[in-house]
């Protein structure tokens, strides 16, 4: 198939098509909106069922009900439309059902402005809404990865039974790219034996919910969850490296400031200094292993972000104080550029240096 240039809120809709959903409940709010409108256009070509809700707090609910009868279902917002639907990704956890979520993060906190921002990490990384659970999440970098993570997202939300969080923000919504979609036959999704979709007499009734009275009963199924989350933390992480085999500095970065870290890292190999990267793709949960591989051999770890510093707790983490962490951002919606992060670099390793 051949490329196609498309912008990427529209990608990530027709990404979740080719992946089988057919079902779409959201409500407009820039940057994401285009998503929204694509989908309204689309799913009704190929079978699908696009309503646009009276609110994120409705949209989500009708998510839950889809994702009861057991089909490939997903909505999208952004940062405060997300915050909105907390109440409603906690239910999804705790009654363990599949949907995908789209954050396309913007500015914050409050109404905050429309730019770019990585400020809703914390939300999407420590459940954002009540109890203990955990949604996987997912980081694209690029409009290809945004392709394949979005089937990885469905994929991984019908394995383990769990909301799965797909976290862009709106520089990687409103960018174009050229992009390619497979032309493969979708994998046959999985057969749900718990939807209600009706027993016609085979079996018990099923019955879904997050309601628990009997606090035992609750908390065996606290510790059933937290097992599967244990599960998802040792088979599912994903990273990416770059220029990291002989570096002895490391910046961390994620999303769309990777892509401008990586520009940075290369200006500075120029100036002499042995720069790499590593690139969480899952955000949760956390790669640990790349930390663990090199944090004996590195100078610094330098975690750039679009906030005020969120996932450098995960990097002092995983570090385990074998290393120096330190942090470089920039918020409200502004965009750090080449010169800032490779100016961050050269005084990070000017330091160590000396």
């Amino acid at each position: 198939m051949a490329k196609v240039l498309m912008k990427g809120n529209e990608v990530i809709a027709e990404a979740a098509i080719h992946s089988g959903c057919k079902y779409f409940f959201g409500y407009p709010i820039t940057p994401q909106s285009e998503l929204v409108a694509y989908m309204a256009r689309r799913l009704p070509e190929v079978d699908g069922l696009f309503l646009q809700a009276e609110s994120e707090v409705a949209a989500i609910n009708m998510v839950y009900g889809a994702a009861s009868a057991g089909v490939r279902v997903m909505t999208s917002s952004s940062s405060p439309g997300f915050s909105l639907k907390q109440e409603g990704i906690s239910f999804l956890a705790g009654a363990e059902l599949p949907a995908v979520l789209v954050n396309i993060a913007r500015g914050g906190p409050g109404l905050g402005n429309i730019q770019p921002s990585q400020s809703d990490y914390f939300q999407a990384t420590k459940g954002g809404g009540h109890g203990d659970y955990y949604t996987p999440v997912l980081a694209p970098s690029t409009l290809q990865e945004i392709v394949e993570l979005t089937e990885v997202a469905f994929n991984l939300a019908d394995q383990y039974r769990t909301p799965v969080i797909l976290m862009g923000d709106g520089m990687l919504g409103q960018m174009m790219e050229p992009v390619e979609f497979s032309t493969e036959q979708l994998q046959a999704i999985p057969q749900k034996d718990w939807a209600t979709t009706g027993t016609r007499g085979d079996g018990p009734p099923r019955v879904i919910t997050s309601l628990q009275l009997n606090d035992v009963n609750l908390e065996n199924h606290n510790h059933k969850l937290q097992k599967k989350y244990e599960l998802i933390k040792q088979k599912e992480a994903r990273f990416d490296t770059y220029r990291a085999e002989d570096a002895e500095y490391f910046v961390v970065a994620y999303g769309t400031v990777s892509r401008i870290a990586k520009n940075a890292i290369d200006a500075a190999r120029k100036k002499g200094y042995k720069v790499g990267m590593i690139r969480p793709i899952t955000l949760w949960p956390f790669p640990e292993q790349p930390f663990f591989e090199y944090r004996d051999v590195a100078k610094a770890f330098l975690t750039v972000e679009m906030n005020t510093g969120q996932m450098v707790e995960d990097v002092r983490l995983a570090v385990n104080g074998k290393s120096p962490v330190s942090f470089f951002g920039r918020t409200g919606g502004v965009i750090p550029n080449q010169s800032e992060i490779l100016e961050a670099i050269t005084n990070l390793a000017g330091g160590e240096q000396s």
